[in-house]
């Protein structure tokens, strides 16, 4: 099965430990995942700022090294992210911000995305929002 996982809460959120937890059986299972999409407040789990209490797990870093490992689409809404502080090099610069701090491995790009992840896969499994 062909799944795209969009997360829309925070990194230190339960929700976004079940998306990875769910992301990371999926593979194990032989499944396929065409595309991970972090919205609203998900966006920070791209962040390269995150710093974790040491009695914390990190999951920002854990779902950067998932997409690193499992070489993932890891696609983060533009627009939700420039609206929280989350920017690329090219963004930061667009922008006149003194510095980027999107993670490496991570892309900006736009909900048309999401949409064609959608389209692609058999299941868009949602985890987090309002």
């Amino acid at each position: 099965m062909k799944f795209a996982i969009a997360l829309f809460s925070a990194p230190h959120s339960p929700a976004s430990r079940r998306a990875l937890r769910f992301a990371e059986a999926a593979l194990a299972g032989g499944h396929e995942i065409v595309r991970l999409f972090f919205y609203q407040d998900g966006v920070h789990s791209a962040s390269a700022n995150i710093v974790a209490p040491q009695d914390e797990l990190d999951t920002a870093a854990e779902w950067s090294h998932f997409i690193a490992s499992a070489q993932l689409d890891g696609v983060v809404c533009i627009a939700a992210a420039l609206r929280r502080g989350v920017l690329d090099a090219r963004e930061a610069e667009r922008h006149g911000r003194p510095a980027a701090n999107l993670a490496q491995g991570w892309e900006l790009s736009g909900l048309g995305q999401l949409h064609e992840a959608a389209q692609q896969a058999d299941r868009l499994i949602c985890f987090g929002g309002h």
